[in-house]
């Protein structure tokens, strides 16, 4: 995959409602076991790991909000 491609997945992760990014993340898991390649393989593992990623910083972010405005 390109930098091209980093940079859109990226600034589409940024963006993306959580909904959004774990609906892609199962279509994303379904093509990696679908693959034979390893090199696509080792980039699906990157995208999924860049999801997770951002799905706990988000979680990590709505936890801080939770306790500063209960605090």
């Amino acid at each position: 995959m390109n930098k091209d491609f980093w940079k859109t997945l990226f600034c589409w992760l940024e963006t993306a409602s959580l909904e959004e990014i774990m609906t892609k993340q199962q279509l994303v898991r379904q093509m990696l076991y679908e693959s034979n390649d390893h090199g696509l393989k080792a980039d699906i593992r990157r995208i999924l790991r860049f999801m997770n990623e951002e799905i706990v910083a988000r979680a990590e972010l709505a936890n801080i909000m939770r306790v500063s405005i209960a605090g």
